[in-house]
């Protein structure tokens, strides 16, 4: 069953890197008391995700952050070090923190899990994006496999 409107997060442990290697990142802790933005793609450096999902959240990340939100995060299935090199390859600085599912603890528990393993890249998050207000999901759009229409940086600040 996908996760909805309304619904509190799962409490996983998502991790992200650091200088000292990968760091746990307890979703209870870090959703609490904050509106964060969460937006997931398939996978790093996969076309999509990097010509026009993670740049439109760079683009747009100070006019996110401008609505109230606390903090933008991008959830992929990659491991950490995958992640931190792709945002060191986009440009995303401090503006997106980079989370990873590798385990698919997160997508698992939400519904948001995507079969690709006929494709030859196993499972993974669905492409969605998530408004997160205090480890509550205010507001959700999956998209259909393949798809590219709901969960775009722009399509966020509109609900913002």
């Amino acid at each position: 069953m996908t996760i909805e409107v309304g619904s509190k997060l799962p409490e996983v442990t998502l991790f992200r890197a650091t200088a000292d290697g990968p760091e746990a990142v307890n979703t209870n802790e870090f959703f609490a008391g904050r509106k964060v933005v969460v937006f997931a793609v398939p996978g790093a450096f996969t076309p999509t995700c990097s010509a026009k999902h993670l740049p439109g959240f760079v683009a747009n990340a100070d006019a996110i952050k401008a609505k109230g939100v606390d903090e933008i995060v991008c959830l992929a299935s990659n491991d950490a070090f995958v992640l931190n090199a792709w945002a060191k390859a986009e440009n995303a600085g401090e503006n997106i923190t980079m989370l990873s599912d590798g385990d698919l603890a997160f997508v698992s528990k939400t519904g948001l899990e995507l079969d690709l393993t006929g494709r030859g890249l196993g499972k993974r998050a669905n492409r969605f994006a998530m408004i997160v207000d205090d480890g509550k999901v205010t507001d959700l759009a999956v998209e259909e496999p393949g798809a590219f229409d709901v969960s775009s940086a722009e399509t966020v600040l509109g609900k913002l």
